[in-house]
């Protein structure tokens, strides 16, 4: 059974899918499976994915405390109806059980952005110079979590203040100009704290024990310098990304612009971050 959702990964990829979403479906896939413990494909019926979608419901998380988000369920919606469509498609069922199914649509839990006199703060509080490289990246440069994740030292060019997004979502490419400010703060950080680590690798940003950066890292740098900004707030990264994006909105940066610079593929993923105020960017 498992070999089918190695199969259907290798579909998702055909298909352009990105790296993430070729990971996570298959792995909702798998859960489904591991769920019902069925033989072949062909035996589920409606009433075993109603079944499964009512326990995700109840399914305690992995790690930590609490249930599953609405988002995260949606999710597992999500890659059955692919998962079953392409079963379908290729003839290994007759039917589709998940068609003659609805679900609830799931209430989005919308990032409520920082104000500029937050941010000033969480720069305020940022003593070293990969805090500061941190903020710049997710807020200045407004990347998402995996972009700086793959960030490298060769996608940062100082001279003509650049930086390189190689592989955003959806595999799409855009440069970052950097304002002088920006990048001199980020040289500083390579010149004054990477330099100094015994690392061989390309990565730009490195952790406090000298290894690449990963997701969490940079979750747990950013929820350490909120506690000395005398901040209580549970944000993760995204939410400085969604914060320059609203600021420049509201600043009157277009909507083109501001698109082009998050790197969206289309308008409407850009207009949510557009909210109404009359705050001014300073100069961050």
């Amino acid at each position: 059974m498992y070999q089918i959702v190695d199969s259907f990964k290798s579909y998702l990829s055909v298909l352009g899918y990105s790296s993430g979403t070729q990971s996570m479906l298959p792995a909702c896939i798998r859960d489904f499976l591991a769920y019902g413990q069925y033989s072949s494909i062909g035996e589920i019926q409606p009433v075993d994915i109603s079944k499964f979608y009512e326990w995700l419901h109840e399914r305690p998380l992995k790690r930590g405390e609490g249930a599953l988000s609405e988002m995260m369920i949606s999710h597992y919606v999500y890659a059955l109806k692919v998962f079953f469509s392409w079963q379908l498609e290729t003839g290994a069922i007759t039917h589709n059980p998940v068609s003659v199914l609805k679900f609830k649509r799931p209430v989005c839990n919308h990032r409520k952005p920082l104000t500029v006199a937050e941010i000033q703060a969480l720069f305020t509080a940022a003593v070293t110079c990969r805090e500061h490289a941190m903020l710049h990246l997710f807020y200045s440069c407004g990347l998402r979590r995996s972009e700086a994740v793959r960030l490298q030292l060769s996608d940062v060019h100082f001279m003509p203040r650049l930086l390189y997004v190689r592989s955003g979502k959806g595999d799409r490419r855009r440069v970052i100009p950097l304002t002088v400010r920006i990048a001199v703060s980020l040289e500083q950080y390579i010149l004054q704290e990477r330099g100094r680590a015994r690392y061989t690798g390309t990565a730009f940003m490195l952790n406090s024990k000298g290894r690449a950066m990963r997701g969490n890292s940079y979750v747990l740098l950013l929820k350490s310098l909120l506690r000395k900004a005398g901040m209580r707030k549970d944000i993760g990264p995204h939410h400085l990304r969604h914060s320059i994006a609203t600021h420049l909105l509201q600043s009157g940066m277009s909507i083109e612009y501001v698109r082009d610079f998050l790197g969206h593929k289309c308008l409407e993923s850009t207009q949510i971050y557009a909210r109404p105020g009359s705050h001014q960017l300073q100069g961050l």
